[in-house]
């Protein structure tokens, strides 16, 4: 977990080790109720990321997914300065 500020925005970033989100999946992963297909039998409920998104949608915010070199997802969160402050 990281977190910067610039002059007008807040970033959080949150990094995990796990399988990654496949590029043509990674808008659907924030619908609720979407999960990921996968081989190795990890199973959600398609809940968790359709919350986080909503909730930084109703702070003027954005969310995005971004790959991890080797494995793995990052999470960037971004609010306007303003709306945190």
């Amino acid at each position: 977990v990281n977190a910067r500020q610039t002059k007008n925005e807040i970033e959080i970033t949150v990094t995990d080790n796990g399988i990654g989100i496949p590029q043509n999946f990674k808008e659907a992963a924030f619908q609720i109720f979407k999960t990921m297909p996968n081989d190795i039998g990890i199973k959600g409920t398609g809940i968790g990321l359709a919350i986080c998104k909503k909730i930084v949608d109703k702070m003027e915010g954005t969310i995005q997914i971004e790959d991890v070199p080797g494995g793995g997802t990052t999470f960037k969160i971004t609010w306007p300065v303003a709306v945190v402050s």
